[in-house]
């Protein structure tokens, strides 16, 4: 079990082996969700979305901050079909 010291704004700073065991690279967002007897949950947050918007995406529809590659569309389809897509 790793131990974490609070600052006095009241904030932890998470282990690199930590982020790296959650997943979590730099930029990304983590969750926290407050369980009975004082625990939390900790995970790595994951966008959600629909189909209709990955669709919209190509068509236009949607305006993305930059086009999807190919491998990134192999990506997300890869994962819908794992089941791991928008899993919350």
């Amino acid at each position: 079990m790793t131990s974490l010291a609070v600052t006095m704004k009241g904030q932890v700073t998470l282990k690199r082996d930590l982020l790296h065991h959650l997943g979590i690279k730099p930029g990304e967002r983590v969750e926290f969700e407050k369980l009975p007897g004082g625990e939390i949950r900790v995970r790595a947050a994951r966008p959600a979305g629909t189909i209709e918007n990955f669709f919209h995406a190509l068509d236009g529809k949607v305006k993305l901050k930059k086009p999807l590659s190919i491998e990134e569309m192999n990506d997300i389809a890869a994962a819908g079909w794992a089941g791991e897509f928008g899993k919350e």
